[in-house]
Order: C-alpha cells, then structure tokens, then sequence
C-alpha cells in the first residue's frame, strides 16, 4: 500500500473507533460531501467490521446547493423539510450515530444575498430544534471530522502550487488527527492518550470553581462570569447508554458555560470567522450585562447582523472554552477558515445556546430551567476565535483571591 492509503486507512478507523465509537448493532449516518468518497467508502466498511447494523451516506454536493440560492423562488428559503428533521430525531432517539464530514467552502456564498442565506440557516434550526436538543445533552454518538475537498484547499493553500493544495491538506489533517503512517503509536492509542491529558487540565479546572474569568488583549478587556455547578469538559464524553465518543475531530480545548447575564466588556477577534459559507473577520462585540449591545467587522458586518438577529439568545454567549496558544494545530501557522479546526488552536466563545452539559444536572433541564441556572438558550451555537500569544486570563475564586490562569496565550 502507498503511504497515503495506509494514513487514509488509519484515519477512518480513528473516526469510527474513536469519533463516533461504533458499537455492534448500531445505525451510523455518514454526511460526506462528494469529493471525499474514497475516505467515506473506507468508513463505510471500517462501521460495518465494528458490527454496524446498517450505514447511511448522505451525499452533499456545493455546486447544488449554490444553485439553490442563484435560481430557488424566494419562498424557498423559508423551508426545511420536515422529513429530514424527523429522520434525524429516530436516529437519536434510535441509538444510532452521526458523523459528519464537515468542510464548508469559505467562499460558498460570495455574491448571494445574505438574508437568503440566514432565512434558510434559521428555518434549518427551527425544524431541528428536537435534535439540536438531542445533539446538546450528548443523547447519541456524533462526531465532526475533516477531510480535504478542492475548494477549501485552494483557500487555505493558495500559497501552494495549485497541484499541491490538495496534498498539503490531507498532510494537515493528518497530522492535527494524530495519524501517522510509519509512526510507532497507534491513532487510536495516541487519541486514547490525549483525551487523558485533556482530562487532567479539565479536571484542575473544575477543582478550582473559579467565580469568573477576566479576559486581556489588544482590543479585548471582558469579564466573564460562570453559573453555580458549572462544568469543565473536554476531548469527548459519554451518551445516554454510557458509550464514550468525541464529538469534534480534531479537539484541543476544555469548555464550560459563561453565566448569561454575567458578561462585560470588549472583546475582539483574532481568526476570521466561516460563517455559514461567508466570512467575517475583524470582530469586535462589547456585551453588558451578557447582551451584546455594539458590535462591528472590518468585513461581513452583514453577515454578523444576521447571526444575531436570529432570536434573543444569539445576542449571548453559550460556551467559552480554552486552548492554548503553543498547541499542534496553532503551531501550523496557518489559518484554515473551518472553525471545527480554527478554534482548536485558539481559545473562543459561541454566540447563542450553552451544552447543558456544562453544568450540573443540565440534561435533564428544560429550557427554562436552563435559564434559571444562568445558562442561554437559542436556536443558534456559532463559535469565533478570540486566543493570540497575547492574551492574559485571570480567575477570580470565590474567596476573592485572583491567579493567573494564562500568560502570553498559554496556560499559567
């Protein structure tokens, strides 16, 4: 075998085995665009010798989704199908599992009109509202990975001879994923290690049950207040039958839940933000009392006014999450305009719903209950990159005292 058939063997095995962790008798639903059929045809056949019961690929196509918004009548943007939504919700509530090749093209959209594109994001969450509820309090294995598709690679590589974008994005990915072909670790083992580190960072975190983080960069000065029995997760977590899945491939962060109403200040972004097909970078939203109350981009403010007009609770933050600067696919340099992969080389925040995972007894609450507990609720959960080797957090404990959590973008 070549030695891109052995790491492309590797990699789907990795993604079953640890990404979705198939067990014998499940369902598994594979979303794959079409340029990734022959890493989708290997996890295909990697589910089945774990004892799948039955696999499903959903092909997705860019080119037919971009005719969609140039020829569609308007009334179309303002449909989802209700089938699809409920094929969904028997999945999960089914037992079966999802995994998603996830690799939007950052320049989709350029030229179509913002609104469709934000009319048909919202009508997209309102029909899967159950699900995304199924999705937030880890109901079922899911899993989002990577793979390359032309389109993006052009994007990221464009500093690359043409022929070898492609290639230098496989290498990418690969390597973010822990997979290498003469290496001595098994993928699976050295995921299996990693997840174990996470877990001790995690772990120091939650012990410490800081009251709030204070959050310092150029052009960033925010305080961040967490809920009572907020929790640090991290790497992956458990589904309602107790079997352990990762559900972002590659993942270098530990997360948690900002109170809602306990934000303030200015914070400003540091990677541009894929948003749904239409980029927006140079970001800076100032919150008080956990709102957003102004707000500005040095390209696609459109875009953003958008975002957070689909409901109240796109105005709030849901999650805040850290990951230090010197990390694997930081240390890359390079930015790859996907934000499964660029928020794992810097810390961030999400606009719009907590994880009631992120805080005691959370999958259990409705969502006025998760309100009460100072958590945020929306149809929304759209993750932007805040972290440089210049930020500094401090946490302030309960007793007042304040430490240093992180300096010059790594960990204190």
């Amino acid at each position: 075998m070549k030695e891109f058939d052995i790491m492309l063997d590797k990699y789907a095995e990795l993604v079953v085995k640890v990404g979705v962790n198939i067990q014998p008798g499940q369902v598994l639903v594979v979303q794959s665009p079409l340029e990734t059929v022959d890493l989708t045809r290997l996890i295909v056949s990697k589910a089945y010798e774990a004892g799948a019961k039955y696999v499903q690929v959903e092909w997705e196509d860019e080119g037919v989704t971009r005719i969609r918004y140039e020829k569609a009548n308007d009334d179309s943007f303002n449909y989802y199908p209700k089938w699809q939504a409920n094929m969904m919700e028997q999945l999960a509530e089914g037992g079966g599992a999802i995994l998603h090749i996830k690799v939007p093209n950052p320049e989709l959209f350029n030229g179509i009109d913002s609104y469709k594109v934000s009319r048909a994001v919202k009508a997209a969450a309102v029909a899967r509202e159950k699900y995304s509820t199924y999705v937030r309090t880890n109901k079922f294995s899911w899993s989002l990975i990577k793979a390359p598709t032309r389109a993006w690679a052009n994007k990221v590589f464009a500093d690359l001879p043409e022929e070898d974008r492609v290639q230098a994005m496989w290498k990418a990915v690969f390597l973010m994923n822990r997979v290498e072909a003469g290496g001595t670790q098994d993928p699976v083992e050295a995921w299996r290690e990693h997840i174990k580190q996470l877990k001790v960072t995690q772990e120091r975190m939650n012990a410490k049950r800081y009251k709030s983080l204070h959050y310092r960069a150029p052009g960033t000065d925010l305080h961040v207040e967490m809920p009572e029995g907020h929790l640090w997760l991290g790497g992956g977590d458990e589904n309602q039958d107790g079997v352990y899945f990762v559900a972002n491939m590659p993942t270098e962060e530990i997360y948690t839940m900002p109170l809602r109403t306990g934000v303030n200040g200015k914070v400003t972004s540091t990677l541009p933000l894929n948003l749904n097909g239409r980029l927006v970078e140079g970001m800076t939203l100032t919150f008080k009392e956990g709102k957003v109350v102004e707000y500005d981009a040095k390209l696609g403010r459109e875009h953003l006014t958008s975002l957070l007009d689909t409901d109240e609770g796109a105005s709030y933050l849901g999650e805040m999450a850290l990951v230090p600067h010197d990390s694997p696919i930081s240390r890359l340099n390079r930015i790859f305009y996907n934000t499964g992969i660029d928020e794992n080389a810097s810390c961030h925040f999400a606009l719009g719903s907590a994880y009631p995972v992120n805080i005691e007894g959370g999958t259990n609450l409705s969502k006025d209950e998760l309100l009460s507990k100072g958590g945020n609720v929306s149809l929304t959960h759209v993750d932007f990159m805040i972290g440089s080797d210049k930020l500094e957090i401090d946490g302030e404990l309960t007793d007042g005292t304040v430490e240093a959590v992180f300096r010059n973008g790594n960990w204190a």
